[in-house]
């Protein structure tokens, strides 16, 4: 019985520690004033580059106020950093070069369907840094090990993964060469969604780091890479993304060979 009232109080602690709830209201805060501007502007452009900001700056705040500066949070944190202003910047420029954002088409004029929209952001960017927020919320501290070096790895793999194949299809599209049609070329054709894995691989690392301080229930923040997973594979991500690729090109030959002979998302998995 002792066990789990120690269980019970490591979760509450958890659940009520000051910086992990100014963070869930700062992230909630900033999405709710993102809607109402975008709302009231009718526009998404915005959207992205407010989610990745959220990130950085969460990351930050968390690290101040938990107030220890660790070796492990600064990489933490400064991993976050990097994978935010890469990310956002590209997704920021790629919606101001096509003017709009697909996703966007029958929530723009909603108020209330984006509102929903804005509000998943507030889950997505939360649940996804939770590793992250707990790590630098943590006075405790481990010396650097395997695990470390092993996430940190991971992380630069799923950072690479996902520039290049960002570029590759940036470059691809730039092309007029290529109006109508589809990549398959580079990190495309070991994957029909490169991008989403490196996406994955990036958050599990920092996961695997981070859980090096984790104790009880505070391990339960693996959710967080497998929401991302889930997220990625059968809800914003791959699911409306391969709709509208079978709406654009469903009856090419070329591309249902691409199908056939292309992973959804791991290489070498059909």
């Amino acid at each position: 019985m002792s066990e789990y009232i120690l269980i019970f109080q490591d979760m509450l602690d958890f659940v009520m520690g000051s910086t992990f709830v100014k963070c869930a209201a700062t992230d909630l805060a900033i999405q709710w004033f993102g809607w109402a501007v975008a709302a009231a502007l009718k526009t998404e452009k915005f959207y992205d580059l407010a989610g990745s900001g959220t990130f950085i700056l969460l990351a930050h705040l968390s690290r101040m106020w938990g107030g220890t500066g660790h070796v492990r949070q600064n990489v933490q944190t400064g991993l976050v950093t990097a994978w935010g202003l890469r990310l956002g910047t590209y997704l920021f420029l790629r919606i101001m070069k096509d003017g709009h954002d697909r996703r966007f088409d029958k929530a723009r004029d909603s108020p209330g369907t984006f509102f929903v929209y804005w509000t998943v952001q507030a889950l997505w960017v939360f649940m996804t840094l939770l590793p992250t927020l707990i790590l630098n919320s943590e006075r405790r501290d481990e010396p650097l090990g395997p695990r470390d070096y092993l996430g940190w790895g991971l992380w630069g793999l799923g950072f690479a993964t996902e520039a290049i194949a960002d570029q590759q299809k940036w470059n691809f599209k730039q092309d007029p060469d290529n109006a109508g049609k589809f990549i398959q070329s580079g990190l495309w054709a070991y994957s029909r969604h490169p991008n989403y894995l490196g996406e994955i691989l990036q958050w599990c690392g920092l996961f695997l780091s981070a859980s090096s301080v984790m104790r009880g229930v505070q391990h339960l923040s693996v959710a967080s890479p497998l929401f991302l997973w889930f997220l990625l594979r059968h809800v914003s991500g791959v699911p409306i993304l391969e709709r509208q690729a079978l709406k654009r090109w469903g009856s090419d030959p070329a591309f249902q060979n691409y199908l056939r002979n292309t992973p959804l998302l791991w290489p070498c998995l059909t």
